[in-house]
């Protein structure tokens, strides 16, 4: 599956879990390394780094992001064998 399919449904999957979130895509190019995602969902906020696959090669910087931003709220690298288990993190994240 490409990256960008996988983004495609995992935005409209967001938007059921999380009804009324707004899910904004991120521009790479203006940041180099930002994650792909950022989920504003009640008072909270959450990004997430988009792969294809758990072998995804890592662009520069994106490590950086992630941690720095999980600090700051929720941030994760999300791909298809480790979705479920970051949408449930996210929801507790969400939720407390």
């Amino acid at each position: 599956m490409l990256e960008r399919d996988f983004q495609a449904k995992l935005i409209k999957e967001l938007k059921t879990r999380f009804p009324n979130c707004i899910v904004v895509k991120n521009d790479a190019e203006y940041i180099q390394g930002i994650p792909d995602l950022t989920i504003f969902y009640k008072n909270k906020w959450a990004t997430l780094e988009c792969k294809n696959s758990m072998r995804a090669k890592k662009q520069p910087n994106q490590d950086y992001y992630v941690e720095t931003m999980n600090e700051m709220s929720f941030s994760r690298f999300i791909y298809p064998e480790n979705k479920e288990e970051i949408l449930n993190e996210l929801q507790q994240a969400f939720e407390s």
